[in-house]
């Protein structure tokens, strides 16, 4: 079984078909079934947070079918194919596509009623946002005052 660090990959991982989008619509639900599930544990388990769409992810390529197939965009998901699986995430709730807030947002919305993050100091949220600004997990925009600065989280 193929390994991607210590993670086990499924089967299909390596069947060049999964990796290009079905046009048969029974066929392309389990393929998405598949890829969702797919995702989520590798996520779960290599404790990823933030996927981008346009970032390279591991598992959206598999370099054995590539080798196998000499072709370099066998064993890659295309742009079509990423944005399928991801949409179907964000449907079923179990990711967020990455919209922009408000700093005022985060702290006294209504989404953060009962979070750690509702009420908390400006200058200590403001630091941690930076922080994951720092690392490319989001991109704060400034406003003309402190009260819309906007952050737009990444997927």
């Amino acid at each position: 079984m193929q390994k991607l660090g210590d993670f086990k990959l499924p089967p299909f991982f390596n069947y060049p078909p999964y990796f290009t989008l079905q046009p048969v619509r029974d066929t392309r639900e389990k393929q998405i079934q598949l890829w969702k599930d797919l995702i989520l544990d590798y996520c779960k388990t290599q404790k990823i947070f933030i996927i981008g769409l346009e970032e390279e992810f591991p598992l959206f390529s598999n370099h054995v079918i590539e080798t196998l197939t000499s072709c370099d965009t066998a064993g890659s998901l295309t742009h079509e194919a990423r944005e399928a699986f991801l949409s179907a995430l964000v449907k079923d709730n179990a990711l967020e596509d990455g919209g922009v807030v408000t700093v005022e947002e985060i702290r006294s919305g209504i989404e953060s009623r009962g979070t750690e993050l509702h009420g908390l100091d400006r200058t200590i949220l403001m630091r941690a946002l930076k922080l994951l600004e720092h690392k490319g997990k989001l991109a704060i925009f400034k406003g003309t005052s402190a009260d819309d600065e906007g952050v737009k989280f990444s997927i």
